[in-house]
């Protein structure tokens, strides 16, 4: 198989137990990588233009076990169906469908009922989601800027894998839509310390300051993170 024929995915035993392996070529990445896809369930290897498979299996091959340890210990995937209980802003909302309604989806007494056929129930669940975060984080993001003295360009909210939220050299900010399960304050610390990045870009003395001005939650909210975010990355 040349390095044009690597396929885009394919299943591999690891470690005695069926593994994903997704392969992505990058013009940027100057060597061989691998990486936990938690919403995947799988491995990413991202090759450089000129490197070949071959590479990618050695490395794969060289962290058998430590992959699939990582493979082993992520939370079991959730589907967004009806019945199923997903948080919102950190509380659990069971999804309802409602086959006869109108209006996609929306939150109503710790539920999320879903309007119209079945199959479009888990993508309008997400959509609702993301609007309400798309929202909820541009207007927090606002008010926190308005406190550092800093304006952004734009707030977006994507489905994004490895970050909960970023800050672009040209001010714009964004956030993982799935950043709206968990719980306000976790929240709260991530639109903050993207917002102080749009002063200080870098994890310097003076980032962390003004990040601890805008919010009260860098410890609590990293221990979250570091304990329920892969679950949040597993629902869908």
């Amino acid at each position: 198989m040349s390095m044009n024929d690597t396929p885009a995915a394919e299943m591999m035993l690891l470690a005695g137990k069926q593994a994903q392996i997704a392969w992505r070529r990058s013009t940027r990445a100057r060597r061989v990588s691998l990486k936990i896809d938690p919403c995947a369930g799988g491995v990413v290897i991202t090759l450089p233009p000129r490197a070949s498979r071959r590479t990618g299996l050695a490395l794969l091959r060289d962290h058998e076990n430590w992959v699939a340890a990582r493979l082993a210990a992520l939370p079991q995937a959730q589907m967004i169906a009806a019945g199923q209980m997903i948080p919102v802003c950190g509380e659990p909302h069971l999804i309802v469908a409602v086959p006869s309604g109108r209006g996609g989806a929306w939150i109503e007494e710790r539920m999320i009922k879903v309007a119209g056929s079945p199959e479009f129930l888990s993508r309008r669940v997400s959509d609702a989601l993301r609007q309400m975060a798309g929202r909820r984080f541009a207007e927090l993001a606002m008010e926190k800027a308005q406190t550092a003295g800093v304006r952004p360009k734009r707030v977006r909210v994507k489905d994004t894998r490895t970050r909960w939220g970023s800050c672009a050299p040209d001010g714009t900010l964004m956030f993982c839509w799935r950043l709206i399960m968990a719980p306000d304050f976790v929240q709260d610390y991530v639109v903050g310390h993207e917002v102080a990045h749009l002063r200080h870009m870098n994890h310097g003395p003076r980032f962390w300051a003004l990040t601890e001005q805008l919010t009260p939650h860098r410890e609590a909210a990293g221990s979250w993170l570091d304990a329920h975010g892969q679950a949040l990355l597993r629902i869908g």
